[in-house]
This record gives C-alpha cells, structure tokens and sequence, in this order.
C-alpha cells in the first residue's frame, strides 16, 4: 500500500514494475544486471478518488502517456530495490502534487507613487547618460 493522504492509498497490485537496465556508463556491470526499474501506473484503472483522476488526466506532463499511464524510469541508485523505492516514492509525490490547488492569482495595479517612483529613476538614469557624453567645445 502507498500511502497518498490519510483517506487515499493505492494497492502495490495496481502497480506494474518491471526491472530494466541502466543508462549510462557503468562498467560490466550494467551490460549484465537490470537494476533499473520502469514503475507504470494506469490512472484510468486505479482505485483513486475521481479528484485525483481528473486532476491527474489534465496534467500536461511526458510521464503521462496518451492513454493515461503514468511511466516513471528509476535509474539513480546502483541496485534494484532502491531503484523500486525511489520510483515508488515519485509516483506517491507526483499525485500528491496533483491534490494541490494553486491559489488564483490577482491582478494589481502599481500604485501612484510606484509610477513616479519609477519615472523619476528613468529621468536620473537619463541625466547620468548625458553627462557622458563628450564635451562640444
């Protein structure tokens, strides 16, 4: 079970890993061990609250494939069950990101001596650059 919040927990049945191997330079070893792991996760099938679903579907995100699978690629650690744990750990942190409702921004306009503020730094900067300039003589 992964714990997602107090109420939500994903059964590890709904979880596909498979061990694959690595990227990357890493001797012999990584041409004879599979200590990668690739973790997916159907968003349609699972178990989740609608919320999530939804939340998760309307994600523009690579990991989320065209038919709503979630494909993590684990290949930090040097062996497999790290591996696992990691990627395990980045599918529970990417659906909690999914829970969080940004707050909706508002618009504000700059206030009256914000504006003169401003201005008046553009007409020092201004006299500087002039006083640059070469002397006519």
């Amino acid at each position: 079970m992964i714990k997602i919040s107090n109420k939500v927990t994903i059964p590890i049945d709904e979880i596909e890993m498979h061990a694959i191997r690595s990227q990357g330079s890493g001797g012999q070893n990584v041409n004879k061990v599979a200590t990668a792991v690739q973790l997916r996760f159907d968003i349609h099938a699972s178990s989740l609250p609608d919320f999530y679903k939804e939340r998760l579907l309307s994600k523009r995100d690579r990991r989320i494939s065209a038919e709503g699978v979630i494909i993590i690629k684990a290949q930090k650690y040097r062996t497999q069950e790290k591996n696992r744990e990691d990627a395990l750990n980045r599918l529970r942190d990417f659906i909690k990101s999914a829970s969080v409702v940004q707050k909706e921004r508002i618009s504000t306009k700059p206030t009256k001596t914000a504006k003169e503020k401003r201005l008046e730094s553009k007409t020092k900067r201004g006299r500087l650059k002039v006083l640059r300039k070469p002397v006519d003589y």
